[in-house]
């Protein structure tokens, strides 16, 4: 009758997969952040190309009904 402790390959198992686990979580998080800047990059770029219109400009409507 006594403790037994933990397992120590069962441990070690578990070590393992957290640290793989963080590996891959920073890895996709900087993968994002590089994607994210690319799309802040390219939104950028087209926020300046407004298209500006004068009084009696041919302008067509679309109306969508939601």
């Amino acid at each position: 009758m006594g403790f037994e402790g933990r397992r120590k390959g069962k441990f070690e198992a578990a070590e393992k997969f957290v640290k793989r686990m963080k590996k891959i979580q920073e890895e996709t998080k900087a993968v994002l952040e590089k994607v994210q800047e690319k799309m802040k990059k390219y939104t950028d770029r087209k926020q300046g190309e407004e298209e500006e219109y004068k009084v009696r400009d041919p302008v067509v409507m679309t109306w969508q009904n939601s």
